[in-house]
């Protein structure tokens, strides 16, 4: 049924899903952990009651994501043996200790003390309860330190020597781990994950405020998610561009299909949309901005940008959905921009968390990091192509020795059960977000009270109370 599919492309779909639904949980993750801790030193510090009744709702949803996350992380390292064998073989005595150091610095921490934060309300010292939420948002970056560290080894290899048995052996650990491309991609990566966890929180702090419930805690919500977007999101643009400087010097194919660019030009357009063409060599129907792409890569209205006709055909990446994945990423950008900035000026003039159209315009961003998130990666990851290491191994070399039908089968059981398991996370999060924070006991009562433990209202169904 499947026999005429070719296996490695399957299997580059079915890493592309596993990983698409991965990615999600740590873009999440990552920058709910440092705002819970944020959180909770607010609650401290203030005594308000409302940052700890906020807390203890966020950290629910804290839980269920990062076990979703683990799962489906667990899945893409069994891929990486059956479908992948091949790259396993020649690049795990680099990539197997950058992993290994992952879970030996990170998951593990984090693991720990998560249950800390779970468990420990009734337990613990406030300010002990306090280092376990900053101890796992900690670990949270451990782990994106080394994952970051490894992809982007692929992507800009070195400090290793390949063998005459083709194996790759390391041969500088610092140059491996701090590879060119790493340090703008862990820093743009990090951004990204904390403003996606602001947009998600406005998002359900203005939720919260349409429907005229828990206002104090949506108030909370929706103002330092608006603080996170004012000062962040200006930031992540100059990031991009700092990341996008660096991608020149070192994968410049993926810098011209991000720029649709065929031709080798000086003073080179920016070509604001179009149609790339990949088999006739131009990019159709493009509205262009004269010399913008020189002199956003070049940092000259005459500089030279090299076009995708000065590689061999079988040397560039899939153009149009690198290009268009990258102005999804840039636009949702603008968006967020725009949105601190609206917010910005509402809370001057004193409408910030009674303005009916900024709420709505909050909910409709909820979504965007996540997308955002994506998009970046597609940008990352299909832009490097045809290479799995860039410059040294082919993906098309990379891939085991499989049939088509054993992949297509297991893809096909990976859509069925993402889509229940996850639908089922999914589900669940909607719940603890409709059932809002639990107002009826505080996490310490005055400071040190102690009350019922926090996994007494994992459960709870109670819903939403007007304010």
């Amino acid at each position: 049924m499947f026999d005429g599919l070719d296996p490695v492309l399957l299997s580059r779909i079915q890493f592309a899903f596993t990983i698409s639904f991965h990615i999600l949980f740590p873009a999440f993750t990552i920058g709910l952990a440092s705002w819970l801790a944020v959180l909770e030193w607010r609650w401290l510090r203030t005594g308000n009651p409302v940052y700890a009744e906020v807390y203890r709702m966020w950290v629910k949803i804290f839980a269920v994501t990062f076990g979703m996350g683990v799962v489906s992380g667990v899945v893409m390292s069994f891929q990486l043996g059956t479908n992948w064998s091949v790259f396993s073989d020649r690049a795990g005595n680099v990539l197997g200790p950058l992993l290994g150091f992952e879970v030996l610095t990170a998951f593990f921490l984090e693991a720990s003390f998560l249950g800390v934060m779970l468990f420990g309300w009734n337990r613990v010292s406030p300010r002990m309860h306090f280092s376990a939420t900053v101890i796992v948002a900690v670990g949270t970056l451990i782990s994106a330190f080394w994952i970051l560290s490894a992809n982007s080894w692929m992507q800009t290899p070195q400090g290793f020597a390949v063998a005459k048995d083709g194996l790759f052996y390391p041969s500088n650990w610092l140059q491996i781990i701090f590879n060119p491309s790493f340090p703008f991609r862990f820093v743009h990566m990090v951004t990204a994950a904390y403003l996606t966890t602001a947009f998600v929180v406005a998002g359900v702090g203005a939720f919260y405020l349409w429907r005229s419930i828990y206002l104090r805690h949506a108030r909370v919500m929706l103002g330092m998610a608006m603080i996170m977007a004012i000062f962040v999101a200006p930031v992540q643009l100059l990031l991009g561009d700092m990341h996008g400087l660096n991608t020149l010097e070192h994968q410049p194919t993926k810098v011209a299909a991000i720029e649709g660019l065929w031709e080798t030009e000086r003073g080179a357009p920016l070509r604001l949309f179009g149609w790339p063409d990949q088999e006739h060599e131009i990019t159709r129907y493009a509205i262009e901005i004269p010399r913008l792409s020189s002199l956003i890569l070049t940092h000259s209205l005459d500089g030279e940008v090299k076009g995708l006709k000065h590689w061999p055909r079988n040397e560039r990446p899939p153009v149009a959905a690198v290009f268009w994945s990258f102005r999804i990423m840039v636009g949702i950008g603008i968006l967020m921009i725009v949105t601190g900035l609206s917010g910005l000026v509402l809370f001057l003039r004193k409408r910030l968390f009674d303005t009916r159209w900024f709420q709505y315009w909050c909910m409709a961003l909820t979504p965007a990091g996540f997308l955002a998130v994506l998009a970046g990666w597609l940008v990352t990851e299909v832009g490097r192509q045809p290479y799995i290491i860039q410059g040294y191994m082919r993906t098309a070399d990379a891939g085991s020795p499989l049939l088509s039908t054993p992949v297509a089968m297991s893809l096909t059981a990976f859509i069925v059960t993402y889509s229940f398991v996850f639908g089922a996370g999914t589900y669940y999060i909607l719940k603890l977000i409709a059932n809002g924070p639990d107002t009826e006991d505080d996490a310490y009562g005055s400071h040190g009270v102690k009350q019922p433990p926090l996994i007494t209202t994992l459960g709870s169904e109670k819903g939403g109370r007007h304010v």
